[in-house]
């Protein structure tokens, strides 16, 4: 039986959006300006001038720099030179850094003592900065009693012990034996035996302060805070904490000279100083 249809039923219906009910093509009621026309004139590749200056100033420009890197390259060769030079001689720059606040010495254990001497050169300045508390008490100390009706004199000698003490111990044995455990110098160890021995020994006897080496109550050991007590008991106090802190300061720095003495016997600096005080006598005599 052969089939009736003629057209394929799956097609799609084509469908004129802009015909009416009808069937018939709508017509639109406004019509769409067309987009203005680019400008003739217009030129994409266009550029900007810039004035740079002439070539004259650039020229001019260019040599100055020339000129002062060669200065600064010239400065900078003297200053190796120089550096160079020291460095050959032996002569070590010492920047003042302590106190932070106020630098007065070079001091830098840390990065210039050999790590197995530090300790001991620790209790070194600790001992050092001792003596500096020991005399600036005694200092206030005498002057209370001055205050309380002692004699002027006593007072003076306090001021003296103070000036003189302070920078003494620095350049007389500490400096030396920063210097000997940096550098191991034999003639520094020994500079530090002699002038360290004195210390201890102004210590001991100002912790005693014996009349007879001393000016009345100018050093606050025992025997003249047993005196002052009978007169004031706050004077005496202050004079009692000053011999405190000298006998502490002479044991430390009993300990600090015995240790330093077993590294220096034991590093065999003995021997060797020995021998430079030999050869120094020889020349002497020749």
């Amino acid at each position: 039986m052969a089939s009736g249809y003629k057209e394929n039923p799956f097609a799609d219906e084509e469908i004129n959006p802009f015909a009416n009910s009808r069937g018939a093509p709508q017509a639109s009621n406004s019509q769409l300006s067309p987009l203005p026309h680019e400008p003739v004139d217009y030129d994409h590749s266009a550029t900007v001038d810039i004035p740079l200056g002439n070539s004259q100033d650039l020229k001019k420009r260019e040599k100055e720099l020339l000129a002062r890197e060669a200065e600064l390259k010239k400065r900078e060769e003297e200053l190796q030179r120089k550096e160079d030079a020291i460095k050959r001689a032996g002569i070590v720059i010492e920047e003042n850094n302590w106190p932070p606040f106020f630098p007065v010495i070079h001091h830098d254990i840390a990065n210039e003592i050999p790590i197995h001497l530090q300790r001991l050169q620790y209790v070194a300045f600790t001992t050092y900065l001792g003596l500096v508390l020991c005399l600036c008490w005694n200092f206030v100390a005498v002057t209370c009693a001055w205050l309380k009706g002692e004699g002027v004199t006593i007072w003076f000698l306090a001021i003296i012990y103070l000036i003189s003490g302070v920078p003494g111990a620095y350049v007389f044995w500490y400096q030396p034996l920063y210097r000997a455990m940096r550098t191991d110098s034999a003639i520094r160890f020994g500079q530090f035996f002699v002038c360290y021995s004195i210390h201890i020994g102004f210590c001991v006897v100002a912790a005693i302060a014996p009349p007879i080496f001393f000016k009345g109550k100018s050093l606050t050991g025992m025997l003249p805070a047993l005196e002052v007590l009978t007169d004031s008991i706050f004077v005496g106090i202050f004079y009692l904490i000053g011999f405190v802190l000298f006998c502490i300061e002479s044991l430390i720095s009993i300990w600090v000279i015995q240790q330093v003495f077993s590294y220096f016997r034991g590093s065999g600096k003995a021997e060797q100083m020995k021998r430079e005080a030999a050869r120094s006598t020889m020349m002497a005599s020749l």
